[in-house]
C-alpha cells in the first residue's frame, strides 16, 4: 500500500471557483458572439488595458519586434523549430493513406486531410512563452493545415518580441496580440476582423482553458488541460538534488501545479523533502513554485517497482520523469502519461522547450485516454468506399438487406435491395 511521506494540502478540486470561472466565461463567448469586435476590443480594454488601432500586426509590425530579438536568440528558436519540425515530419511520414480491395470488386481506403483553419492560443502574460508558438504553429504547418492564425496577449503595453519571432519564424499566416478568453472566443466564432477556425489549440490559463472547453463541438481543440503536472518515479540510485530541481522546475508553471514524487527509497523520500526546502530559499521563481510545492507537491513511498509503476498508471499524470536503475523498464511497462522522460540525462525542461516533441499534453488524469498534441491532431483520417463490379454490389445488397429487415430500417433495405434487383443474375 503506497505511503504519503508528504501530501497535498490543496488536493481537492475547489467546486466553487471552478463554477466562478464557468460562469465568467460563459459571459464573454455570449457577449463576442453578439457583439462581435465591439465586445472583443471592450474586454480587452478591461482585462488587459489594451486597445490598438488593430489587434493584427501588420508585417512591418511584425519585422519591427523580431528586428528587437537577440540574433542568439533568434538562432536558438530556428534550432528549437528545426528539432519540433523534423520530429513532426517524422510522425507524419509514418500516416499512410490507405486503399485496399477487401473483396474482390470491393475497395475500402483511408486519406488524412489536413483541417483547414486552426487558431492557435500562445500564452505569455507573465513570460514570453516562445516554446508554445513552436509546438502548436510549427506542428500545424506540418501537418498542412491551409490557414494559422495565431493570437497572444499584450505585456505591459505590447507583445513579447520573443514570442512574435517564434510565431513568424513558426509559419503563422495573421498574428494577433490579443489574450484571453476574447481571443479564443474571436477566432472561434469569428467576427468583422476575425475570420473563423476549424480548430483551436494551444495551452492557457483557467479561463482559456474552460472557454475551449465551452466552445469544443462548435470547433475542434487539441485537449481540455489543466495545470501542467510532473511525476518523478525514482528508486534508491536517484539523486535528492536532481529530484528536486526537475520538481520545483515544473512547480513555478502556477501556484496549483502538481508535483509528485513516487519512491521505493525512504532516504530519497526524505532528502528530497529536505532538498526542495534549501533550493526554495535560493529558486528565484520560489514565490509560485514555493506554493505549488506547498499546496499540490506529493511525496509517496511505495514497496516495490510494481507498486510504483501501479501507482504511476493511477496518476496518470502529464510529465513522467524515471530516475531509477533501470529506466527502459518503465517504458515498457508504464501506460498511462502525457510525456516520458528516461534516465538522468533527460528531463521534462528539455522536452518543453527544445528537444523535439511537442509540449502539450494531457493533464487531469486524461492521460488514460488520449495522448498530447501531434501532428496527427491536425489530419482528419477519412474513409470512402468503392464497389466496383455489379456482382460485389449485388453480393454485398443481399448481406446488407438481410441486416436492414432485423433493425427494421426499411429505407436503408431499400438502398440495398434496388442493387440486387439491379446488379443480381
Amino acid at each position: 500500500m503506497p505511503q504519503h511521506i508528504k501530501k497535498a494540502a490543496l488536493a481537492s478540486r475547489h467546486e466553487e471557483a471552478d463554477a466562478k470561472v464557468r460562469r465568467t466565461v460563459e459571459a464573454i463567448i455570449g457577449d463576442v458572439a453578439a457583439r462581435g469586435d465591439t465586445a472583443v476590443r471592450e474586454l480587452s480594454e478591461r482585462f488587459d488595458k489594451w486597445s490598438p488601432a488593430s489587434f493584427r500586426l501588420s508585417v512591418d509590425e511584425i519585422a519591427a519586434l523580431v528586428a528587437e530579438v537577440a540574433p542568439r536568440t533568434i538562432e536558438d528558436i530556428k534550432f528549437a523549430q528545426a528539432q519540433i519540425r523534423h520530429f513532426a515530419e517524422i510522425q507524419r511520414a509514418s500516416m499512410r493513406d490507405v486503399e485496399v480491395e477487401t473483396l474482390p470488386g470491393v475497395v475500402l481506403g483511408h486519406r488524412h486531410i489536413p483541417v483547414g483553419r486552426v487558431g492557435c492560443y500562445v500564452p505569455g502574460g507573465r513570460y514570453p512563452m516562445v516554446a508554445s508558438a513552436h509546438m502548436s504553429i510549427v506542428t500545424a504547418r506540418v501537418a498542412g493545415v491551409g490557414h494559422i492564425t495565431a493570437c497572444t496577449p499584450p505585456n505591459r503595453g505590447g507583445p513579447h518580441p520573443e514570442t512574435i519571432a517564434a510565431m513568424q519564424l513558426g509559419g503563422a499566416d495573421e498574428i494577433y496580440v490579443l489574450g484571453g478568453v476574447q481571443a479564443v472566443a474571436a477566432m472561434a466564432l469569428g467576427t468583422a476582423t476575425f475570420q473563423s477556425v476549424d480548430m483551436l489549440v494551444g495551452p492557457g490559463n483557467a479561463y482559456v482553458a474552460e472557454a475551449k472547453r465551452q466552445l469544443y463541438g462548435r470547433v475542434g481543440i487539441d485537449l481540455f488541460a489543466g495545470p501542467t503536472e510532473i511525476l518523478v518515479l525514482a528508486d534508491e540510485t536517484a539523486d535528492p538534488e536532481m529530484c528536486a530541481t526537475d520538481l520545483l522546475g515544473q512547480a513555478e508553471h502556477g501556484p496549483t501545479s502538481p508535483a509528485i514524487l513516487l519512491t521505493t527509497s525512504q532516504r530519497l523520500a526524505q532528502a528530497t523533502i529536505a532538498e526542495v526546502d534549501r533550493q526554495l530559499t535560493l529558486l528565484r521563481t520560489a514565490d509560485i513554485a514555493g506554493v505549488a510545492w506547498r499546496d499540490y507537491g506529493e511525496v509517496i513511498l511505495c514497496t516495490d517497482e510494481d507498486e510504483m509503476v501501479a501507482e504511476a498508471d493511477r496518476i496518470a499524470a502529464e510529465h513522467v520523469e524515471v530516475l531509477t536503475g533501470d529506466p527502459r523498464r518503465c517504458l515498457e511497462r508504464l501506460k498511462n502519461y502525457g510525456a516520458l522522460f528516461l534516465g538522468p540525462e533527460t528531463n521534462v525542461s528539455y522536452g518543453d522547450k527544445v528537444i523535439g516533441t511537442n509540449h502539450t499534453l494531457p493533464t487531469k488524469g486524461a492521460a488514460r485516454y488520449t495522448g498530447g498534441l501531434w501532428v496527427g491532431k491536425f489530419l482528419k483520417t477519412c474513409t470512402y468506399q468503392e464497389v466496383k463490379t455489379p456482382e460485389a454490389s449485388a453480393m454485398i445488397g443481399e448481406y446488407c438487406s438481410r441486416l436492414c429487415e432485423i433493425e427494421r430500417f426499411w429505407g436503408h433495405k431499400e438502398q440495398a435491395d434496388l442493387r440486387v434487383r439491379r446488379y443480381g443474375r
